[in-house]
């Protein structure tokens, strides 16, 4: 991964989908808990916490879609709504007495092999393989009476007309294929798909589950960090990914800030893994909040799977898959919020799960933050750029050198001039409430799709 030379991209903003309700008017069912292009970019999944799933496809300036079988605009960047469906319903365990919400915690695209989409969605319970295509509605036509009354023998028999079958519109519609449930004991964090196409992974807090798309029965367990006594648990898994080229590596991290890449071709359970990616802690600088801070909230290949990104709730990191014992870089992200962390505790914002992506190239990072910004750091982690998801023209920041937690000025304040407002109390109003955690990166160009609240923005730099 070579480093892009202090390269700022030009970023725009195109296009914004939702509510322009105030948040305080938002219901918690609208708001965003999932993002996802597909393989090609063309379509966006978007799920929320009230189990619905939307998707969006991409339009040229001419109308075509990629559903016409049209070319679509390389630098034409414009998304319309394709259809809406309720992928999960809130459920009661009557064995364990507890609730399950509907909220959709993952969705995942799979390879397309035909005019149908095909994607796997996920709540705390059951996992759903959803078919998404054209349905086409037809009516019978050509009828003998026409909407007249006639009597018995009044009509010639010369006359009499065969009915037939027209289209009269098309729909999309999405069916449940498959729905895989019944093999977690916990909640499901998180769920990849593997490049072979047949099979998918699937997390909880103890195991990790392998799975055959066509098989809804039976799953294998490939990773159970469950002790024999559970008062000897001293860590749980956080998330998974597959290698994007390999079929047979996976990693997946752990609440004590490990990442752990594991190969299925040594065992069947892959309980010993093969590398462990880890930074010690100096035991001088721990403190109580240090058990939370290096929980990973989200790890990802490169797309050369050379590389492997991270998130905490204070830094982001890039490590290099042959170096176990320290990452490539380590850019803060949420160093001015270490004073507030008492603050964020007794509020719960700690716990708060941020994503993180790489870009097609490799050459640019992309995380989320707090008061709807999310930053764009070069893979040296020498630019910042911040930029505040709003409807109002933001104005974004960019910061060179090392990177620093950079907090963007916001819409319609001018430039630092004397008695305006210092980027410290800035810090100090930044609103925690609303916060971007969900997000994806376009495949193939520099587009990214960002949820904050219940808006799902699109920005380009093309």
């Amino acid at each position: 991964m070579n480093p892009s030379m202090e390269c700022v991209l030009d970023w725009k903003f195109c296009q914004v989908f939702g509510d322009r309700n105030p948040p305080e008017e938002i219901a918690p069912a609208d708001i965003i808990s999932a993002i996802k292009f597909d393989d090609t970019g063309n379509f966006i999944a978007a799920g929320d916490k009230g189990g619905r799933v939307v998707i969006f496809e991409r339009v040229s300036p001419t109308g075509s879609t990629p559903r016409t079988r049209m070319p679509v605009s390389a630098r034409h960047v414009e998304y319309q709504f394709l259809t809406e469906f309720q992928s999960h319903e809130s459920e009661f365990d009557y064995l364990r007495s507890l609730e399950i919400d509907e909220k959709i915690n993952t969705i995942k695209w799979l390879k397309r092999i035909n005019n149908s989409h095909m994607l796997i969605t996920t709540n705390d319970k059951t996992i759903k393989l959803w078919k998404v295509y054209e349905k086409k509605v037809k009516q019978v036509s050509n009828t003998n009476l026409d909407g007249k009354a006639y009597r018995p023998g009044q009509c010639p028999i010369r006359a009499l007309r065969i009915p037939t079958l027209t289209t009269s519109e098309t729909l999309i519609a999405a069916t449940p294929r498959r729905i895989y449930a019944n093999a977690h004991a916990y909640h499901i964090n998180q769920i990849a798909v593997n490049t072979d196409g047949e099979s998918f992974i699937s997390s909880d807090d103890l195991r990790i589950n392998l799975w055959n798309l066509e098989i809804t029965n039976q799953s294998f367990n490939i990773v159970d960090i469950k002790p024999e006594n559970m008062d000897d648990l001293n860590e749980v898994i956080t998330t998974c990914e597959m290698h994007p080229s390999h079929c047979h590596h996976f990693i997946y991290s752990t609440s004590r800030g490990q990442i752990r890449l594991a190969d299925m071709r040594a065992a069947a359970l892959c309980d010993k893994q093969a590398k462990t990616f880890y930074e010690e802690e100096d035991p001088s600088q721990r403190t109580f909040f240090s058990d939370i801070l290096a929980q990973i909230s989200d790890v990802r290949f490169s797309p050369c799977g050379r590389y492997i990104l991270s998130r905490d709730y204070l830094t982001l990191k890039v490590w290099d898959i042959n170096m176990e014992n320290r990452p490539l870089k380590t850019i803060p992200v949420h160093e001015h919020l270490r004073s507030k962390l008492v603050h964020l505790y007794e509020k719960d914002f700690i716990f708060d799960k941020f994503e993180c992506c790489f870009s097609p190239d490799s050459q640019f990072l992309l995380t989320g933050s707090y008061g709807n910004n999310f930053h764009i750091f070069d893979n040296a982690g020498r630019v910042d750029t911040c930029i505040e998801a709003s409807r109002v023209m933001p104005k974004k920041r960019t910061t060179k050198g090392t990177a620093k937690a950079a907090v963007p000025t916001r819409p319609g304040v001018a430039p630092l001039k004397a008695g305006l407002k210092k980027p410290h109390e800035e810090e100090n109003n930044m609103d925690f409430a609303k916060k971007v955690l969900h997000l994806s990166w376009h495949p193939h160009q520099n587009i990214i799709a960002v949820g904050a609240l219940s808006n799902l923005f699109i920005y380009a730099s093309i």
